[in-house]
């Protein structure tokens, strides 16, 4: 099993109020899976991706990653295994602007302490993986918002990360674009990765093979097993 939830429960205080913004949440998710989460503002979606991609503790239950708990690490612990695990695709690219594409992948292997020569190796590798490799020296206003997208894809899979965890990763593209990179992340689980995608945008979660709808902090619906994780409230 590469993540097992038991019990996820997320509160925060906002003046006197407490908002459970993850209330209860039981989930499993094997290896090699493509699972689309989808919910309203506010159902804890993006909570949940917090927690899993190692960016937040919940507030009570088990969080398991590859089998070793993850839910009660310290700060630097987690930020190691996020590193070494965890692979981000984010909407808004996240790039920096004054590093060319390659330099850009390189990133999370310089936090890794991987010498430069093997850097710049595994960044053209991740770089061709998504099509992208001509561009190697190019910053990113020299760059498409397709080709932004491609670089950080590449990013996330430079250090060979069991979870590729993509947050909106259409949702500053246009149709025609957001298709190409949709077929990106088809080869990317076809070649053995696990991915996990936030969307708002039905046509994308049908790419998935697994969807999960939250609402009020649970899991509404899972299409993987077609069960009701209990009533939302």
């Amino acid at each position: 099993m590469l993540i097992d939830v038991k019990g996820l429960v997320k509160r925060y205080r906002v003046g006197t109020h407490t908002i459970n913004a993850v209330a209860g949440v039981d989930l499993e998710i094997e290896r090699n899976e493509y699972v689309a989460v989808m919910g309203p503002s506010g159902s804890g979606k993006s909570t949940l991706m917090n927690i899993i991609g190692c960016l937040d503790s919940p507030t009570e239950g088990e969080y398991y990653l590859n089998g070793s708990k993850v839910s009660d690490l310290s700060d630097d612990k987690l930020a190691a295994i996020r590193n070494r695990e965890i692979g981000f695709v984010f909407q808004t690219f996240n790039l920096l602007p004054r590093a060319n594409a390659v330099q850009n992948v390189e990133l999370p292997l310089v936090y890794a302490g991987i010498p430069a020569s093997e850097r710049r190796h595994r960044a053209m590798e991740a770089l061709d993986s998504v099509g992208i490799a001509n561009r190697a020296t190019h910053r990113p206003n020299e760059l498409s918002g397709g080709q932004r997208q491609r670089v950080a894809i590449a990013r996330a899979l430079v250090n060979k990360p069991s979870i590729i965890l993509a947050d909106e990763p259409t949702g500053n593209l246009d149709s025609r674009t957001g298709e190409e990179l949709m077929e990106v992340f088809r080869e990317i689980h076809e070649a053995g990765n696990t991915i996990i995608m936030v969307t708002h945008e039905e046509d994308v979660a049908e790419h998935g093979n697994r969807v999960l709808h939250l609402k009020d902090g649970k899991i509404e619906i899972d299409s993987g097993n077609n069960k009701v994780s209990g009533p939302a409230g």
